[in-house]
């Protein structure tokens, strides 16, 4: 008799899975994101599992019994990509990059692996477009095109079998929605496919030492589509954002098994495709010669270097109604709960005033070293003052008023004095004990203190 079609239901944010349908996942309290996965008869799945389990029996190890080898990379042609990597790919790993379409994903890695095939070997598995766009593609970038092999496939079984004889080191699926196997009974892109067509491809990566690079679609929210357990069983998911009008494409580290998960890398789309910014600061701060009341230039911290970014803010008379407040590239909650700061120590109220703040080039800051700087920049929109384009501001702002240090202080002085900068307002224990020559460091403990050194 033969065994049944299993049906279950799997939440899309989180991976709790169901006997039924409902509406919310009781997990994550998510609406809509119950979808039907059907798995494979256990006679099939227990076939699967035997075929990766080999003939070796299981045993289990102590932990001075492992043999500790030095991780192998293999750095690619971009450095940026490197430094998100934590130094570049690591053989036997599974890669996940998403972002939205027409970020460059498949620009970027078609550019990697053409420059890549000229010394290994590479296999370009593309599921969505075909070979003659793909070459279309390579020769408009003025790519080599001699070395790099590239196939038109989306059976996961398929490609596995021509990886088994090819043994390349690197394989990339463009892209993992449209991949599917055999004994899944459900549509590409669903549930079920997805989760298994990744979990394979990383178990055959594990097994034969193959980097597999995968791309992945977001959805509107930003998240990479598909199962959240897709993120768990991958080792590194990276994700590229940036704006089809806007020239800057930023890559962030979301995961990372082989190192830091705050990595930013920064590249501009031109016509030969990707190209990576060595010094991004230069690039955010290519600001206009005029002045403008409401703008500063601010020190960010992103992985393991500084950046220096240029945050804007615009006080405005409400038109009636309640006030707005919009924050482009940082968080709104964290707006609100320093303009009440202000109100109660620096004695400004804007309770009346629409409040617009941009952080310039699209880069979006998450870290509290940002707080100064933008109260800075919204007091100066407020009484149209001009904050001298030579200074440097952050620092965090707790809710009694007072500038707390933030991490790598020293670093990001020594950065805005490499571009330029002559003064920094700054929290007091972020001054160092040694002076930096041509830059003025003014330290304050609270905000009020903050004001009164640049109003």
């Amino acid at each position: 008799m033969a065994s049944k079609t299993k049906t279950t239901y799997v939440c899309t944010d989180c991976g709790a899975d169901y006997p039924r349908w409902q509406g919310q996942c009781n997990a994550c309290q998510a609406w809509n994101t119950v979808s039907e996965m059907r798995l494979p008869p256990a006679s099939k799945r227990q076939e699967r599992l035997s075929g990766y389990a080999g003939q070796a029996a299981i045993q289990a190890q102590t932990l001075d019994q492992i043999d500790l080898k030095e991780t192998q990379r293999l750095p690619s042609a971009f450095r940026e990509l490197d430094r998100v990597l934590g130094g570049g790919f690591v053989q036997g790993s599974a890669i996940l990059i998403g972002g939205s379409p027409g970020a460059g994903k498949s620009t970027l890695l078609l550019q990697t692996m053409c420059h890549w095939a000229q010394t290994a070997t590479v296999l370009y598995v593309t599921g969505e477009e075909s070979l003659q766009q793909v070459a279309l593609r390579a020769r408009r970038l003025a790519l080599p095109l001699d070395r790099l092999q590239v196939l038109s496939q989306t059976s996961v079984e398929h490609v596995c079998d021509l990886a088994l004889q090819m043994q390349p080191q690197v394989m990339v699926i463009d892209s993992i929605q449209v991949m599917h196997m055999a004994d899944i009974q459900a549509a590409p892109g669903s549930v079920a496919q997805v989760r298994e067509s990744a979990a394979a491809l990383t178990r055959f990566a594990k097994q034969q030492q193959v980097t597999v690079i995968m791309v992945g679609h977001v959805t509107k929210e930003g998240a990479l589509a598909g199962p959240k357990v897709l993120e768990h069983c991958i080792d590194c998911s990276l994700l590229l954002e940036g704006d089809n009008d806007g020239r800057f494409r930023l890559l962030r580290s979301q995961k990372n098994r082989f190192g830091a998960i705050n990595e930013l890398g920064v590249f501009v789309m031109s016509e030969q495709g990707l190209k990576e910014v060595s010094n991004p600061s230069a690039m955010f701060l290519s600001r206009s010669q005029g002045h403008a009341s409401g703008s500063v230039v601010m020190a960010i911290w992103e992985g393991t270097r500084a950046l220096l970014v240029e945050l804007q803010a615009l006080v405005d008379e409400a038109q009636g109604g309640q006030a707005r407040r919009v924050a482009v590239g940082l968080d709104g909650n964290r707006m609100n709960l320093l303009l009440a700061v202000l109100n109660r120590h620096g004695g400004i109220m804007m309770g009346h005033q629409d409040v617009f703040v941009n952080v310039v080039a699209g880069v979006k800051v998450t870290e509290a070293g940002a707080d100064l700087a933008l109260l800075v920049a919204l007091v100066a929109s407020f009484r149209h003052v001009t904050i001298p384009r030579d200074t440097i501001i952050f620092g965090e702002v707790g809710l009694a008023g007072e500038i707390r240090p933030v991490p790598y202080g020293q670093e990001r002085l020594q950065e805005a004095r490499k571009h330029g900068f002559k003064r920094a307002v700054i929290a007091a224990g972020n001054v160092g004990q040694r002076a930096i020559e041509g830059l003025e460091v003014v330290g304050v403990h609270r905000l009020s203190e903050a004001l009164e050194a640049l109003f």
